[in-house]
């Protein structure tokens, strides 16, 4: 395995897919100091080249077949940004060649890819972060601080309000990720995981979950709207009340994807939709929290916050905040979720960190 530590020594690295979202894999990539990418891959040769060129690579850069470029290029690690379907023969590549990986969400089809590319890192000893980057969009850091600094003391609510007003249309989601179309299980798998991801940031372990899912355009195949109730370890609760299909008030809706609110018992912290925190401390006037939240990137740049840390990571050893096992957690709390809508009840979870061997 390569080693990372050197502070002089460039990070080489390939990208494998080259979607609507690698557009922001790619910003990222390009204003973090000390790496490069040096190969792009894609299915689609034009995409790869479109990639490449985004990069300030030649077109010689890309190709069409992942196994012939991490040879060509000897890279440290790999970006996954490819369909899940894709990830398990991607990270056995890189496996095999002893690179670190960043692979993007959903880690696969269903439970048992996902946990089948978890296992396949681990077995070979590779360094593997998920690129769930909801948790690095700076209101939930500045959330987090709040609450390690003791703003709202106990914790007793989290509550998230998701209105994205992109899935109404007859031709709801063919301009930007025409696969949504098609896809049997939609918002919770795709959408609904990154906020269950950031409720386990904000309030520790989920215990419990109760959802109702539905389907309100019927042109597509999955659900586009969810209620969950999420009950933590430490007994606070979170819902999240979400629809792609009704509208928003907000100019742009997906830079925060949400308004969320909570309360604890010494007062309650609010985001709004443009990126604004107020603090309220029981009985005590609304103040406005003042913090850095840019709108460079996407969702206050918060891949190129995720990427960061996967680099940090790699040159000092640590651990990733999200890694494999970590992240699986998250996914069976999504698996979860369908299992609660199926039966109509609420589903536990273990309290100990389950064992995913």
């Amino acid at each position: 395995m390569s080693d990372f530590t050197a502070p002089s020594r460039r990070l080489r690295g390939v990208c494998f897919g080259a979607g609507y979202f690698s557009r922001f894999h790619a910003d990222a990539w390009r204003r973090i100091p000390g790496v490069e990418i040096v190969a792009t891959v894609d299915r689609d040769l034009g995409r790869a080249q479109e990639l490449a060129a985004q990069l300030g690579l030649p077109a010689s850069a890309a190709g069409t077949d992942l196994a012939a470029a991490l040879d060509a290029a000897q890279p440290d690690f790999l970006d996954v940004i490819a369909p899940p379907d894709t990830h398990l023969a991607a990270v056995r590549l890189a496996a095999a060649r002893r690179l670190a990986v960043i692979c993007q969400k959903p880690l696969a089809p269903d439970w048992t890819g996902a946990v089948a590319v978890v296992a396949a890192a681990r077995q070979a000893g590779i360094r593997f972060m998920v690129h769930e980057n909801f948790r690095w969009q700076p209101w939930y850091r500045e959330l987090r601080r709040r609450l390690d600094a003791g703003a709202l003391g106990e914790l007793f609510s989290i509550s998230a309000r998701v209105r994205l007003g992109d899935g109404w249309p007859d031709d709801a989601y063919l301009a930007r990720q025409p696969f949504f179309r098609t896809m049997p299980r939609l918002f919770v798998y795709e959408t609904g995981i990154h906020f269950l991801d950031t409720f386990r940031f904000l309030g520790g372990e989920i215990v419990s979950v109760h959802a109702r899912l539905q389907r309100r355009n019927p042109g597509i195949a999955g659900e586009d709207a969810a209620q969950i109730v999420c009950g933590f370890a430490s007994g606070a609760t979170a819902i999240l009340d979400a629809s792609r299909f009704n509208e928003s008030d907000a100019a742009d809706p997906r830079h925060t994807f949400a308004t969320v609110r909570l309360d604890g018992r010494r007062g309650h912290l609010e985001l709004d939709a443009e990126g604004r925190l107020d603090f309220k401390p029981l009985g005590q006037p609304t103040r406005p929290l003042d913090y850095p939240h840019p709108r460079h990137g996407f969702a206050g740049d918060s891949v190129f916050a995720a990427q960061s840390h996967f680099v940090e990571r790699l040159r000092d050893g640590g651990a990733f905040e999200t890694d494999g096992d970590d992240y699986l957690r998250t996914t069976a709390l999504m698996e979860a979720c369908y299992r609660s809508h199926a039966s109509g009840q609420v589903v536990a979870l273990d309290r100990n960190p389950p064992h995913f061997s």
